[in-house]
């Protein structure tokens, strides 16, 4: 009887009362402090940064008071301006909130180096195959004397004879000098050579 009287008496509705009216007044304060803190219904277009420099991209994002933050440096790309943004993510004319990072990618600066693999006696076929693996381009082929035919004899770039271990930039051009098969064998060679019975 006494539970029955608790739940009519006039403490218990104005208990009831006053902690539903702290509930929305809490929820009420809590909207509104998320709806500040998250910036709820802000709406700012990304802007294209693609092919401008880091210092520009920087200063187009500020303005729409986002920020930049790089990601990596690929590969050098000759149809992208050098030090400029390749990628960027969120993409561009997506619509984000402010101060949101914009991830982005960078073209290298130049062609990387590459150490010069060995490629005096391969055959020419196999010297080929070993460059363009490389990144590195053909050049000019020419001959000269030799008894292995298309073997290589020598490489170089631009003129300076390169050797095993030397550094060159990768997508550079290399030259080839190859035996031509041609070299007849002097007296001393032929004296080696043994007796056939």
């Amino acid at each position: 009887m006494k539970i029955v009287k608790f739940f009519v008496s006039k403490a218990f509705w104005i208990s009831v009362i006053v902690a539903l009216l702290l509930c929305v007044l809490g929820a009420f304060i809590a909207l509104q402090w998320l709806d500040k803190t998250t910036n709820h219904d802000q709406r700012i277009e990304v802007p294209n940064i693609t092919k401008l420099t880091s210092e520009q991209a920087i200063n187009k994002l500020k303005e729409s008071k986002l920020q930049m933050v790089v990601l990596d440096t690929l590969d050098f790309n000759k149809n992208i301006p050098p030090l400029s943004i390749v990628e960027q993510n969120p993409k561009a004319a997506t619509f984000v909130k402010e101060n949101r990072k914009i991830y982005v990618k960078i073209n290298a600066a130049k062609y990387r180096n590459l150490m010069l693999p060995n490629l005096e006696d391969l055959t020419y076929r196999q010297a080929l195959t070993m460059i363009t693996s490389l990144g590195l381009r053909k050049g000019k082929v020419s001959y000269s004397p030799s008894i292995a035919k298309d073997v290589v004899l020598r490489v170089s770039q631009n003129g300076k004879e390169l050797k095993q271990g030397d550094q060159v930039q990768k997508n550079s051009v290399i030259d080839f000098v190859l035996g031509d098969g041609r070299a007849p064998l002097s007296p001393e060679q032929l004296d080696v050579a043994p007796a056939i019975e």
